[in-house]
């Protein structure tokens, strides 16, 4: 079964403890981020620690309650310019938000999750594969019908093999 509009929105706020992504692409192409990247690739540049965003509002509305959201990129250098964007924009102010963002950096080292595709997982139960195109371009989101066993196993790898966010920016 497809998701989209009031079922993904349904979806997304309808966990009851997690909701976890692995996010696999070097890039996203989303209609709606085209002016904030043409801003980034202009120089300007939010404050993660004073950004305020329906979504950060929302993360910190979630840990309040005792949920979380969490996901793992998987990365190689150098970074394209989308996940130089992604992680200054988005990824950031999340994290100060209360998102548990890893990085996985598979550039010297073999991708424990190669193949793997990306996907939502809420509550360890319910499993949303997403669509793309080769350039990033949302195609679908497709209810998974099956056992999450492998996405679980999946998320305890990508858990395993990545350093939060802010250690990976550091170095």
């Amino acid at each position: 079964m497809l998701l989209d509009g009031e079922e993904w929105r349904a979806m997304l706020r309808g966990f009851q403890s997690e909701a976890w992504r692995l996010e696999t692409l070097p890039q996203y192409l989303v209609p709606q981020e085209s002016g904030e990247l043409e801003s980034f690739r202009a120089g300007k540049r939010i404050d993660p620690h004073t950004y305020s965003s329906a979504y950060t509002e929302d993360l910190k509305r979630l840990r309040g309650e005792g949920k979380r959201k969490a996901r793992v990129h998987i990365v190689t250098r150098p970074l394209s310019e989308y996940l130089r964007f992604e992680f200054s924009r988005y990824y950031a102010p999340h994290v100060l938000a209360g998102e548990d963002v890893r990085i996985l950096d598979v550039t010297d080292r073999e991708n424990p999750l190669s193949g793997a595709r990306d996907f939502w997982m809420f509550d360890r139960s319910t499993v949303v594969l997403m669509h793309y195109e080769n350039d990033g371009t949302q195609i679908s989101r497709e209810l998974y019908e099956g056992e999450p066993a492998d996405f679980i196993e999946y998320q305890r790898i990508a858990i395993t093999e990545s350093i939060p966010f802010l250690e990976y920016v550091k170095e």
